[in-house]
């Protein structure tokens, strides 16, 4: 019987090779307990064009736990402003095979917001 963890990981493959048939920049999501992380990753997939997570100064001043949803929606009004400067405004989101509710939905929603087009 699969883990919890390979199961995740079955699940985000299936999503990644649909998004890389579509062609599209993709807006991938990683949590763990303590942090949440975004990058928005070229349509080939070879490079990171922005990315952003509960580590950086800027947010850690505007947060006090990485982990809950106030800090994903910092991380997603951040993720969408560096996207912005690098140019994008369209992406795929790839929630990585967690379920799009709590700190996921937190970051795709202050994505939105911020400017991104899902």
């Amino acid at each position: 019987m699969p883990d919890k963890n390979q199961a995740r990981v079955r699940r985000a493959r299936q999503t990644r090779l649909k998004i890389r048939e579509i062609g599209a920049v993709r807006l991938t999501v990683h949590r763990t307990n303590s942090h949440i992380y975004a990058q928005i990753t070229s349509s080939a997939g070879e490079k990171v064009l922005a990315s952003a997570s509960t580590l950086e100064k800027e947010v850690r001043e505007q947060i006090k736990n990485g982990g809950n949803r106030k800090a994903a929606e910092a991380v997603g009004a951040r993720i969408a402003q560096k996207a912005r400067q690098a140019g994008v405004d369209s992406v795929a989101f790839d929630r990585a095979g967690y379920r799009y509710h709590g700190r996921v939905k937190a970051l795709a929603e202050a994505a939105r917001a911020g400017g991104l087009k899902f």
